[in-house]
């Protein structure tokens, strides 16, 4: 994150609601205490149960009015968000509980309900975990040790990922695999281009 970001999005007229990670340390701890001395604006809450996961969410807005004055960030933070994440996950193989706490900083250039910011950075997760984690596992981008021009092979990755999606007849892996056994000629047979 960074304040370019935020510029630009100020010059385009556009909400923008971005999580403050430990890269920003004083930024983090400013809105730490903020969020723990100032009473918030709104609160949300939700809870979700389902595949041996039971995880309640509370969503709580809060106005820095003021109170990062002096920093660089004063004319960039409209409004803070805290998530915090209380998470049961059941072992299938114990039947075992494991129990997790996580409370995430976001900041908005825009003033936010507490109930708007919840259904953002869903949607933003939901990103995530469908495309970020699913090209991770099908295309093992994590485990890439190539060095010299990353960008374009992930390029290569993205473009193959999205034919394979595009053309999906079981799992992504295994269409993967189908397509590894198959060649290229086939991979790129899956390609239509649209006539002119």
């Amino acid at each position: 994150m960074s304040k370019k970001h935020f510029e630009v999005a100020a010059a385009a007229s556009i909400a923008l609601i971005v999580q403050v990670k430990d890269n920003q340390p004083t930024l983090r701890q400013q809105i730490q205490e903020i969020s723990a001395a100032v009473v918030p604006l709104t609160s949300d809450h939700s809870h979700d149960r389902g595949r041996n996961r039971d995880e309640s969410r509370t969503v709580t807005v809060f106005d820095p009015a003021g109170k990062l004055s002096g920093t660089d960030w004063q004319p960039y933070v409209a409004t803070i968000i805290r998530v915090e994440r209380n998470v049961f996950i059941r072992s299938a193989t114990t039947g075992l509980l494991r129990h997790s706490t996580e409370i995430a900083f976001y900041v908005s250039n825009a003033p936010v309900t507490a109930t708007r910011a919840a259904k953002a950075i869903r949607a933003h997760w939901k990103v995530e975990n469908t495309s970020h984690y699913t090209r991770d596992v099908t295309m093992g981008e994590d485990l890439s040790r190539i060095r010299t021009n990353p960008g374009i092979f992930a390029r290569l990755r993205s473009f193959a990922f999205n034919i394979l999606k595009a053309n999906k007849t079981s799992t992504l892996s295994q269409d993967r695999y189908r397509a590894a056994l198959a060649g290229i000629d086939n991979l790129f047979s899956l390609i239509t281009m649209p006539k002119r």
